[in-house]
């Protein structure tokens, strides 16, 4: 039997190791604003689907254009593929690796995927590396909006065979795009009255026939092939809907 003395002395050494490992409050508050920085108020982590499935039997695509191997998404030639679903209001995640002379995108709120680049906005990807994309207007470059708005001038782009991670958020007329981790650019569409010059007076490509103010901000999500001679792949592909 452990006399009384002992006994509450165990207690009281229990007690005040439990006090030790307790979570701080900077600790407790550092965990929430990871959480938030995940899901967003209101929303758990499991909100986060895959965009295609395994088998790309949910995708719209021409027959042996993309493949998966490994849970790596490519294309053998310059065929975009596409969801089958239209969205609005969402977060895209997804990382995509480049090759030397890459030039491919991330394409959202399309309504036409038989003549898509008038008809939906592209979130450009590049490799900036190459002499041939360095040396493009910046509304090219990697991380662009793409004839509209250049991307932050000092943006992480790590180079070809490294992978790197996109976020897009789109919500309405707001366009954000977060590259590794850090926001590089973001559009207000409503902004962008006219089919031949931006707001800020640069030129748009001819081929972008309509402003983006017309718009409708909700359709298919796809992804540019093997666009310029050069190949991208893509893993990791996930949406989150937001209200």
């Amino acid at each position: 039997m452990i006399k009384p003395t002992l006994h509450l002395f165990a207690l009281a050494a229990l007690f005040l190791a439990a006090a030790c490992n307790a979570p701080s409050g900077s600790q407790e508050e550092e965990a929430a604003e990871t959480a938030a920085e995940t899901t967003g108020p209101g929303e758990a982590a499991n909100d986060w689907q895959p965009l295609f499935t395994p088998d790309l039997s949910n995708a719209d695509f021409p027959e042996g254009v993309w493949t998966v191997e490994d849970g790596v998404l490519t294309a053998s030639e310059d065929q975009a593929i596409w969801t089958t679903q239209q969205y609005d209001n969402f977060v895209l995640d997804l990382e995509f690796r480049l090759a030397e002379g890459t030039n491919s995108g991330v394409i959202v709120y399309c309504s036409d995927k038989d003549n898509w680049i008038p008809n939906s906005v592209e979130v450009q990807i590049a490799d900036d590396y190459a002499e041939q994309w360095a040396e493009s207007p910046p509304s090219w470059q990697c991380g662009a909006i793409f004839g509209h708005k250049p991307a932050s001038a000092d943006k992480n782009l790590k180079r070809p065979g490294e992978w790197n991670q996109y976020q897009v958020t789109c919500r309405d007329n707001i366009i954000q795009v977060a590259l590794n981790g850090e926001q590089i650019n973001e559009i207000d569409m409503s902004r962008y009255t006219s089919a031949e010059t931006n707001p800020d007076g640069s030129e748009i490509p001819e081929w972008l026939s309509k402003p983006l103010s017309v718009l409708p901000t909700k359709g298919y999500i796809g992804f540019q092939g093997k666009h310029a001679g050069a190949p991208v792949w893509f893993r990791d592909i996930r949406i989150r809907t937001l209200e």
